[in-house]
């Protein structure tokens, strides 16, 4: 899925214009929305798809305008693509719902559509447009300015999930906080790869792949925007819905097959608490990344995989952490952990790594042990100037090996390796603390370079965290004496 030297320089092109969005006062993030509306129209125009708009609500009569009667224009159109009266597509409807622009200067407009116009649509069309959006939303999450990021997980990361769980034709396949769609648009990429573009596959199991594969939420409206737009240039009709799987929304996603997802980081907003009647576990915690574990094990299938980003937290945080470690490795074979490099995600201090788990065929004791790879000590910190590759986990790959349950022989590398296994005896005498690290990191550490206070506040935490796990640790494994 990476995108080509061609693609690359398009992408360099739309994202260019956002300097003349500067004195409107549009930021980043509002300024990729903004484009996605002119893009999409654009998109429908250069894909023979514009009878799914009004005739008059199209590319051709906006770029026909001039002056302050295309900004009106263009405010009524968006006005009417967002109107159940005028328009009955779903997706169309979804794109353009409440949906406003943010330009305020006309000829801000004219030259936003003057360049769109003039870019080379054959050859974005043969690279195929769904790549040239998926590089602008990787051009945009890597602006630290956009804030983004958060929605956003790197493609080559993605791509060596997706490696290893091996999406299948046919299956029920589900993002809870799908973000951009970057999961579901890598699992149908892979299908896609194994089934011809899906003419080795009958009509009826095509038009499931197309239709019913793939489901998700979003929990924010403009990033659900901009993942139904990725999405459809991908072929995959409305999967994602605006949502919060921490409330009855997620009962509603139903079960799946193969689970992908890297949810969102921190408390809910408020300190507010999941509403599901299904959960147990987390029913009175606020820790959305705890929430959504407890959500994608009750949401597989007997025998469904999963593969789910989470922070460091998740593996060692006591009371309600320790509850639902337990409880997963109860209904599920925790069979390996990612530890993740530096750098990847948000702000330099943030640790995290993909778990990977299968829901067994019963609800008792189905992790006998747990593989864990360190692909942080001793790694340099990723970013802007050190982007991450496909290469930085082929020996993990190697290791994983090729089945997707994670039941390949696996060899155990010893303290001087990456790749070590852990017996549940053994967890169960660290308290159930899966922050298994042997390696000495002689590596710089990345929080030296940490300048922003709230990155700052973030690692002190981080290692306060860990270090009441590790007490907690050692007191339960302290002999209890009679006290006189």
């Amino acid at each position: 899925m990476s995108n080509s030297p061609k693609t690359g320089d398009i992408v360099a092109k739309l994202w260019n214009l956002c300097h003349i969005l500067r004195d409107d006062g549009i930021t980043y993030h509002e300024y990729v929305t903004e484009l996605t509306y002119l893009l999409f129209l654009k998109m429908l125009a250069e894909t023979g798809q514009e009878h799914r708009l009004p005739a008059g609500d199209r590319w051709g009569p906006l770029v026909a305008q001039v002056g302050m009667e295309q900004l009106d224009f263009y405010r009524r159109l968006l006005l009417n693509l967002g109107d159940s009266k005028q328009v009955t597509d779903p997706v169309i409807l979804a794109i353009f719902t409440d949906a406003q622009t943010r330009l305020r200067k006309p000829t801000n407009l004219q030259s936003l559509t003057r360049d769109i116009d003039q870019l080379d649509w054959f050859e974005a069309r043969e690279e195929g447009l769904g790549n040239l959006y998926e590089g602008l939303l990787e051009k945009n999450a890597a602006e630290k300015k956009s804030g983004a990021g958060q929605y956003f997980t790197p493609r080559p990361l993605i791509d060596c999930i997706v490696r290893l769980v091996q999406p299948q034709a046919g299956e029920v396949i589900q993002d809870p906080a799908a973000g951009t769609g970057g999961f579901l648009v890598a699992a149908d990429h892979y299908i896609k790869q194994q089934t011809n573009d899906l003419y080795a596959l009958s009509e009826a199991q095509a038009l499931f792949q197309r239709q019913e594969a793939y489901r998700g939420l979003e929990l924010v409206p403009d990033t659900h925007r901009l993942c139904l737009m990725n999405l459809l240039l991908h072929g995959i009709e409305k999967a994602v819905d605006c949502g919060d799987s921490l409330s009855p929304d997620g009962v509603d996603l139903g079960k799946a097959d193969l689970i992908l997802t890297n949810p969102p980081f921190g408390t809910k907003k408020g300190g507010g608490r999941p509403t599901r009647q299904d959960f147990s576990t987390t029913l009175e915690t606020s820790n959305k990344q705890l929430a959504f574990v407890e959500h994608i094990y009750r949401a597989l299938k007997p025998g469904g995989r999963a593969a789910v980003v989470v922070p460091d937290n998740v593996l060692f945080e006591d009371n309600t952490g320790r509850r639902l470690r337990q409880h997963l490795m109860e209904l599920c074979d925790l069979h390996t952990i990612l530890r993740l490099p530096t750098g990847i995600f948000y702000a330099q201090g943030v640790k995290t790594n993909v778990l990977f788990f299968a829901r067994g065929q019963t609800d008792r004791a189905n992790t006998t042990a747990v593989w864990v790879y360190d692909l942080r000590a001793n790694m340099e910190s990723f970013g802007k100037t050190r982007q991450l590759t496909a290469a930085d986990f082929a020996e993990f790959e190697a290791a994983f090996g090729p089945d997707p349950l994670g039941r390949s022989p696996r060899q155990d590398q010893g303290e001087e390796g990456r790749f070590r296994c852990f017996s549940r005896a053994q967890i169960a005498d660290r308290q159930d603390n899966l922050d298994l690290s042997w390696l000495r990191d002689t590596s710089n550490d990345p929080e030296d370079d940490l300048t922003e206070p709230a990155e700052i506040a973030e690692a002190i935490a981080d290692h306060l965290s860990k270090a009441l796990a590790e007490i907690s640790a050692l007191m339960g494994a302290l002999p209890t004496e009679d006290v006189e």
